[in-house]
């Protein structure tokens, strides 16, 4: 039996949990920061790190180069890998959020910009606490209900 080895389609299921975990304390800080020079720039930050994830790939995810730098070779080999168009397309769900949020805080919706932050916080803090990813559950569904 071989072990398996990452590719652009498959990905070792450890690396989004990194990421979420990255991604949960960066919100967590915008969320205090919001209405501040700094809160802005988190946003901006997440939100380019959710489009390097969803448009360019997985592999251009800035916290998933950090996993695969530093976390993975400190680590066995994984069990088995999973397909990344999930956790892809929870990226780009991530990206939608945070872009209206950035919008949102640039025009003075403070609120309506943190609303979007929590249910981002969420859904991260799902994934990097349970290993639970929401938008690739929404990926399924959607799909199901596509396919009928």
């Amino acid at each position: 039996m071989t072990t398996p080895v990452c590719t652009r389609n498959q990905i070792d299921p450890r690396g989004p949990r990194f990421g979420a975990t990255i991604t949960s304390l960066v919100l967590i800080a915008a969320i205090v920061v919001i209405s501040t020079p700094v809160g802005v720039v988190l946003v901006a930050w997440q939100t380019v790190v959710f489009g390097l994830g969803a448009f360019v790939g997985l592999h251009a995810q800035p916290y998933g180069a950090l996993y695969r730098a530093l976390v993975q070779p400190r680590l066995p080999r994984p069990t088995h890998l999973e397909d990344a168009a999930g956790p892809r397309f929870a990226q780009g769900v991530g990206f939608l959020m945070l872009a209206l949020a950035l919008v949102s805080v640039l025009i003075g919706l403070t609120v309506v910009a943190t609303v979007l932050l929590a249910f981002a916080l969420a859904a991260a803090f799902l994934n990097a606490a349970f290993g639970f990813c929401l938008g690739c559950e929404m990926r399924i569904i959607g799909l199901r209900v596509l396919s009928r």
